[in-house]
């Protein structure tokens, strides 16, 4: 059996059209690739510190960045491939198929990361705030990406996930600076009524950690069949507002019997 002979230059010529054809599309894909590599690394340190000056929640700047910059990077490898002419029709399907498997997969996972983001980015409560949401009331000790911690006041670690907390009614105790105490006292018509408001008041103006300059009031909210009905509205730092309440009701409970109002019950 004889080996054919080799024609080289038939070699040479093809490979030459190969490259005269393909070469300059390899050329421009790679000084497109260097371009995009150097240009990628431009944006992320402009993203970091714009970030920094706009006072984006620390927990978040990393993730921004890595997101913003893996996006980049697929986007410019799918150019670049694309100029150097290779067919990314299979390719672009299995990154869809991946895509929707991994997105039915992680949906509740995906639900909280995007709670998590979203509340990072428009702050509806910050780390130390009271807030009251999922039937929890507590102070915010620490806000990830999946989940916020809750520190109640009974000492609990409440965990919430993000896609819940973030999706239902949150309220946000200490943002104003200070909240209102409401409650109301029944007493009987034999009670007589200024000298009832007037003991109110004396407690109010005795008890530490109310805003006297606030505009607190105390009044009668209903008449009854059973009696009368004395509403008392006072505003409290956030902080004080549990010890404030104890102290105020001991305190009206105890001046109203030092000063002869019959009680209910009495």
């Amino acid at each position: 059996m004889k080996l054919e002979k080799i024609d080289l230059n038939k070699i040479y010529d093809k490979a030459w059209d190969w490259a005269l054809k393909v070469g300059p599309s390899i050329i421009f894909g790679l000084i497109i690739l260097l371009f995009g590599l150097w240009l990628i690394r431009f944006l992320s340190k402009r993203l970091r510190s714009q970030m920094v000056k706009k006072q984006v929640h620390s927990s978040l700047q990393p993730f921004i960045i890595s997101l913003t910059v893996t996006a980049l990077y697929i986007m410019l490898i799918i150019l670049v491939m694309t100029i150097m002419g290779f067919q990314l029709t299979i390719f672009g399907t299995l990154i869809g198929a991946f895509g929707v498997a991994g997105g039915l997969a992680l949906s509740g996972t995906l639900q909280n990361f995007a709670g998590g983001v979203l509340i990072l980015l428009l702050k509806p409560f910050e780390i130390d705030d009271n807030i009251v949401a999922q039937g929890q009331d507590g102070i915010v000790t620490s806000i990830q990406i999946f989940y916020t911690v809750l520190l109640t006041f009974d000492n609990k670690t409440v965990i919430i996930p993000n896609g819940k907390l973030f999706n239902e009614v949150i309220i946000n105790v200490t943002r104003q600076g200070k909240r209102r105490l409401d409650f109301e006292i029944k007493l009987g018509y034999a009670a007589d009524t200024e000298q009832v408001m007037k003991v109110i008041w004396d407690a109010i103006k005795a008890t530490p950690n109310i805003d006297q300059k606030a505009n607190n009031r105390v009044g009668v909210s209903a008449m009854e069949v059973d009696g009368v009905k004395f509403i008392v509205n006072v505003w409290i730092a956030p902080g004080d507002f549990a010890s404030t309440k104890l102290a105020l009701h001991a305190k009206i409970a105890k001046d109203l019997r030092d000063s002869g109002v019959k009680l209910p019950g009495m």
